[in-house]
């Protein structure tokens, strides 16, 4: 990142207050059945991919269901205010969804009944069991009639400043990956990087690239950030320092922020057709060990080396167009070439052990691909 030039005492005062006009805010206190009611109406929105966020477990449902039974305090939500006043849910997924779940209006789930029944209370351990039809009318209505503090982000806020504040919300308790926040929040900004990173994480060569990639991270969109790792590296690499994850979400936010004019910074076209076309060669050379090290018996690591993945597939970029994935001879070469690289001793010195994500080994790797699929080439132009 630029350095920014410091500025007077007086002119950081200004620049700060400047800041805080530009966000426009308001706090209401909402029943939870009004909430219901606009959840139900389309007035109050969970977008999908952050719905399917939803994790906790039946035990943890219950205890927060208790906890309102009880009126205890339970931290506010965060919406923002969509152009036709509709709020969507930014921050407070796990308490809302659990309540919707209670009340019958969440969307089924195959490993969730469309009623939760009270499970795990540990304060007053006679709700378990319950239903909300079943509870006692007076319970019903203590429930409906519970509010929360609802934190409004109004829609004539600044777009980037309301990206930045929920960049930082987790206020949940449910830990989300890195990828995660970022596929809920840099829809402030604009959705369209975000979409096609989607639609390139379900390319089959891709998929079957990466396959050694466990569920669990499949789970945390792992595989969407490998999308990401790929575009930010073989574009932006030079403002690439150490740590990966601010390095690839800068680059997110560059893409995604309209104002920047997201045609001169990025070629959706172009882009989808670079990248379609590098994991279908890659696919076809080695397929699910194209990025799996090898053992000391010559036999690949059902693994997936994240310094293999930025290396090959940056390494690739100079010799795309000479590349043709249905050329079986070529092909042949192309994975001689990745198993004798695997070998290499250069090689296995800046891709294996700690301390391997500074630029210059991430730069030093990169040559070393680049040089030897250029051998390669340069052998198979001479003999034609």
């Amino acid at each position: 990142m630029s350095e920014i030039p410091k500025v007077s005492p007086a002119e950081l005062v200004e620049k700060v207050d400047t800041k805080i006009e530009l966000v426009k805010t308001r706090s209401l206190d909402l029943s939870f059945n009004e909430l219901l009611d606009m959840y139900e109406d389309g007035e109050f929105e969970i977008a999908p991919d952050y719905q399917r966020l939803f994790r906790w477990p039946e035990e943890k449902e219950s205890r927060f269901i208790e906890s309102l039974i009880l009126e205890m305090p339970i931290p506010p939500i965060y919406v923002v205010e969509k152009e036709e006043g509709i709020y969507e849910l930014m921050d407070g997924l796990q308490r809302m969804s659990s309540y919707l779940h209670f009340r019958g209006a969440l969307e089924e789930k195959e490993d969730r009944e469309k009623y939760l029944r009270l499970t795990g209370c540990d304060i007053v351990k006679e709700l378990n069991g319950y239903t909300f039809e079943e509870l006692p009318k007076v319970l019903q209505i203590k429930l409906k009639r519970n509010f929360i503090r609802v934190e409004v982000i109004r829609k004539g806020s600044d777009p980037k400043l309301r990206y930045y504040m929920f960049k930082r919300l987790n206020t949940g308790g449910e830990l989300l990956s890195e990828q995660e926040i970022r596929n809920c929040t840099v829809r402030l900004l604009d959705n369209k990087f975000n979409d096609l990173i989607i639609k390139l994480s379900d390319d089959q060569n891709f998929i079957n690239c990466i396959s050694h990639l466990s569920d669990e991270k499949k789970e945390q969109k792992v595989d969407q950030e490998y999308v990401l790792k790929f575009f930010a590296f073989k574009n932006d690499r030079e403002r690439y320092k150490k740590n990966i994850a601010p390095f690839i979400t800068e680059y997110m936010e560059r893409v995604s922020d309209a104002s920047l004019g997201n045609e001169d910074v990025f070629n959706y076209t172009e882009e989808e057709l670079v990248f379609r076309k590098t994991f279908a060669v890659l696919n076809s050379c080695l397929g699910e060990n194209i990025f799996a090290r090898l053992n000391q018996r010559d036999n690949f690591v059902s693994s997936l080396t994240p310094t293999h993945y930025d290396s090959i597939t940056v390494g690739l970029q100079p010799y795309l167009d000479e590349l043709n994935h249905n050329d079986e001879q070529q092909m042949e070469k192309l994975k001689e070439v990745f198993i004798m690289l695997k070998k290499d001793s250069a090689y296995l010195s800046v891709t294996g052990g700690g301390g391997k994500n500074t630029i210059s080994y991430l730069n030093q790797r990169i040559s070393l691909v680049e040089e030897k699929v250029g051998e390669m080439l340069n052998e198979q132009r001479e003999n034609s």
